[in-house]
């Protein structure tokens, strides 16, 4: 077997390739610095520092993450439509405009549960605004009865042969179960007509099946659309305020005379305003609460912000005093006596009658439940919403915009602000970095980001807890809000 003998190089050979890699590695070098330096000689595009105001800006103004939760409102495999078409339930709305709203999408629930054809529901005439509008007025009649003929059978109006037929008359128990409603249908035994008195409040907010919770979805955000008027003129006023300044809060200043009055809150006010605001709750038969401790009231946080305490409110957020801010609400009480304490600090208020024409707004006069279908529009469509009370409309516009995406909606914490409006009045608090940090941190997690719908208090026993769960239509997750392992299971 042959060998091989390896030969040492020589030592003339190893000089001869160290010279030539440190040559190579040499000219490398020069090569690179030429370079570098010819770059460095061309003009270089400047890159504005972000400072930290523009970070929290966008943070001011950007929606909470929502971590992929979307809209879920499909029938699941075991739902079926209603069957029987010869039993009719024919409903009177109470109510301004979102309680009527909250109340014929329970009235479409409870007719699928009693198998049961809708009539379309008679609007409420007798409140506080004595509105005169009908329901296609307000709502896109032939949509809502479209939308949802594969749930109940809806009609215009009773049929001829059952107008003098006798009918039970019904004031159906607040927050009730499907169960109830099942034991119900031991009416159709002697009926072929019930009638129900009022519709707010008629549905349990939890613990119902989920195609009911379902039902009631589809029913408050796809098949309750406003009608063609009151849509059109909405979003052409919302393209108005975006071609103002493109990004807008909506603020739902509930600081009108029947809500004060309701509430018995006057604080802020003269003993003149008080006394007006007295005697109308007395004189008005259908608010049962007559005596009210104000100042009780203002510290358990059960009453609205005024409009000085929302513009100290906003500025310690951090909105900047030109912040275009729509006034989704009535007319103020006082004028602009009191309106002035907020745009004193913000004075880019926008109100409807600055964004629409006479002649737009003149088919809505005397018809406080359509001027009220404008404020829903826009404050849906707003960047920020924030009410000033969690009354009827704040929690149908949060619980929509929680359905479209969790947009931002902040919510004061009106109890907690009461002892920092409180030092302010006294000098103990001065408006400043102090009172910002306070405000902002008390309203991090208050800023409509996911959760899930909230019980009743601790401690709160018999019916009276329903009175303090969270609305079914302020946050409609989890049942019509799902996560990202649902996606298949969208709108």
């Amino acid at each position: 077997m042959a060998r091989f003998h390896t030969r040492r190089p020589s030592l003339s050979i190893v000089t001869f390739y160290t010279i030539f890699i440190f040559a190579f590695s040499i000219s490398i070098f020069i090569l690179y610095v030429r370079t570098f330096n010819a770059d460095q000689d061309q003009p270089q595009p400047y890159k504005v520092p972000e400072s930290p105001r523009d970070v929290y800006d966008e943070q001011l103004w950007d929606s909470p993450y929502s971590r992929g939760f979307h809209p879920c409102v499909k029938p699941t495999a075991k739902y079926k439509g209603v069957q029987q078409f010869d039993r009719y339930l024919s409903v009177r709305s109470n109510g301004g405009l979102n309680q009527m709203r909250t109340g014929i999408a329970d009235m479409v629930a409870v007719a699928h549960i009693m198998n049961a054809t809708l009539v379309i529901p008679q609007l409420d005439r007798r409140s506080f605004w004595q509105d005169s509008s009908v329901f296609s007025d307000i709502f896109d009649e032939v949509h809502f009865i479209e939308s949802l003929k594969g749930d109940i059978r809806i009609v215009q109006e009773l049929p001829k042969t059952l107008e003098a037929a006798p009918r039970a008359r019904k004031h159906f128990t607040s927050w009730a179960s499907a169960g109830y409603y099942e034991e119900m249908t031991r009416l159709w035994n002697d009926y072929q007509v019930i009638h129900v008195a009022k519709s707010d409040s008629r549905l349990a907010n939890n613990d119902l099946p989920l195609d009911i919770q379902r039902l009631r979805c589809r029913a408050m955000y796809h098949a309750l659309q406003f009608s063609p008027p009151i849509e059109n003129l909405g979003k052409r006023l919302v393209d108005r305020l975006r071609s103002r300044g493109g990004r807008y809060i909506a603020l739902h200043l509930r600081y009108e005379k029947d809500m004060l009055s309701f509430t018995g809150c006057a604080y802020g006010l003269t003993d003149a305003e008080s006394e007006e605001l007295r005697i109308l709750r007395e004189t008005t038969k259908y608010w049962k609460v007559k005596k009210i401790n104000s100042t009780e009231q203002r510290i358990g946080g059960f009453c609205p912000l005024t409009p000085k305490e929302v513009g100290i409110f906003l500025l310690a957020l951090g909105f900047l005093p030109s912040t275009p801010i729509y006034i989704a609400a009535g007319e103020i009480y006082g004028g602009n006596t009191h309106l002035s304490e907020l745009s004193s600090r913000f004075p880019n208020l926008i109100f409807k009658e600055s964004l629409a024409t006479a002649e737009e707004l003149n088919a809505f006069t005397n018809h406080a439940s359509q001027n009220a279908a404008l404020d829903y529009i826009i404050s849906v469509e707003s960047d920020v919403f924030v009410p000033s009370y969690s009354g009827n409309m704040a929690r149908a516009v949060e619980g929509h915009r929680r359905f479209l995406g969790h947009r931002k909606t902040i919510n004061p914490d009106r109890k907690g602000l009461v002892g920092i409006f409180d030092k302010l009045e006294t000098g103990e608090l001065v408006e400043g970095l102090a009172l910002s940090h306070m405000v902002q941190r008390m309203h991090k997690n208050r800023q409509g980001a996911p959760r899930k719908r909230q019980g009743s208090l601790p401690g709160v026993k018999g019916r009276a807890r329903f009175r303090t769960e969270e609305s079914f239509y302020e946050n409609p997750y989890p049942e019509c809000i799902c996560g990202s392992r649902n996606k298949r299971e969208k709108m």
